[in-house]
């Protein structure tokens, strides 16, 4: 029977929290430096942009680059963990002491277990609010796209620019049927370059059709002058059926609280939710994920020597089958976003896999 001891669980997970903070902290600097650069260089022919600018950008992408790489950093800090352990010969003793890997793993599964939890609470929020800002700042400034579209559970809010002139159209009810988008209630509002209130209409329904809105029982209305009705008005618009189903293609921009909510509201419009219920499943799956990760690198570092030779090889392993998982999670991905793998299985089968190899393994080493 397996005993716990609170003592060597508090040191082991002290290590470990400690190795993590320090891991974070040189993949953090990595990934705001290499961010900073790339930015730099894509905002070459946008005049406008400064330092500041761009450093602030690489600033809000840098939460959810390092929720991407969250695995990578919990399989190095693993194995930074045993290998200092065992070349100070800790690992040694433990192991000597009676202590099966199961004691010894505990204290680094818990505080990793608790990390991915904290993340999808806490973290993630906070990312995703950081990243869509980041969006919006990356299509104004470096692309030059000045068309906004936001979808959700209120509507539809539109934001175009042609010139001087500034659109903003609100639809308190949207859905796709086919290749047609159809709104209730539309609200438009025309403004100068001064932000000034130059027309208004308001219509009881309309229909995205090519290059305009295509309005029915309309009040036109312009600040000075008296109202008009129509019983159909063509408003044009470079907005497109594809923009509008682009609008969905960020669902990194949402939060895992606000994902489901998101979800029923689309497959109710008509729209396919296909890529933010894969991420959804994947945000669920990454807690079992970080924890797999550590079994990963006990697997491939558990039985090394406290030779340096021993852990080069047994450490370039490593990193090898963690680049492997990653490339074969890409790829679940994409069979998943094809609709080609029913979407939990991709979501969940890298994890899952990762886990099973590595318990089978250490059963295997432990057990016999």
């Amino acid at each position: 029977m397996n005993r716990v001891y609170p003592t060597l669980s508090i040191y082991l997970g002290r290590h470990f929290l400690v190795a993590l903070l320090g891991m974070t902290a040189v993949i953090v600097g990595l990934i705001l430096l290499f961010d900073t650069v790339e930015l730099m260089r894509r905002s070459v022919t946008a005049m406008s942009m400064d330092f500041s600018t761009v450093f602030g950008m690489a600033l809000l992408k840098l939460p959810h680059t390092v929720q991407a790489t969250l695995p990578f950093i919990v399989l190095l800090t693993m194995m930074f963990v045993l290998f200092r352990l065992s070349r100070s010969h800790e690992l040694v003793v433990i192991r000597a002491a009676g202590i099966s890997v199961w004691q010894f793993l505990a204290p680094p599964l818990a505080l990793t277990a608790a990390l991915g939890i904290i993340n999808l609470a806490v973290i993630d929020p906070l990312a995703a609010n950081l990243y869509e800002t980041y969006q919006r700042m990356d299509d104004n400034l470096i692309r030059g796209q000045s068309t906004t579209l936001n979808i959700g559970e209120n509507g539809l809010w539109l934001r175009e620019s042609d010139g001087p002139v500034s659109t903003v159209v609100y639809a308190a009810a949207v859905r796709q049927d086919d290749a047609t988008l159809t709104l209730g209630k539309v609200s438009i509002f025309q403004t100068d370059n001064k932000e000034r209130l130059s027309r208004r209409l308001e219509a009881a329904a309309g229909t995205l059709i090519s290059g305009a809105f295509q309005l029915q029982q309309v009040w036109d209305i312009v600040p000075g002058k008296q109202a008009k009705v129509y019983d159909t008005y063509k408003l044009p618009t470079s907005i497109t059926m594809g923009k509008v189903q682009d609008s969905f293609a960020a669902p990194e921009t949402m939060s895992f609280w606000e994902l489901p909510q998101f979800i029923r509201f689309s497959e109710q419009s008509g729209f396919s939710a296909v890529p933010h219920k894969l991420y959804w499943y994947s945000l669920l799956a990454s807690p079992w994920l970080l924890c797999a990760m550590v079994l990963v690198a006990a697997s491939f570092n558990l039985a090394a020597s406290a030779r340096l030779g021993s852990w080069t090889g047994r450490g370039v392993a490593g990193l090898a089958a963690g680049f492997l998982l990653y490339f074969f999670s890409r790829f679940l991905y994409a069979l998943g976003l094809s609709t080609s793998l029913p979407l939990i299985l991709a979501a969940w089968a890298p994890a899952m896999v990762a886990s099973m190899l590595g318990l089978a393994y250490l059963f295997h080493r432990e057990d016999g």
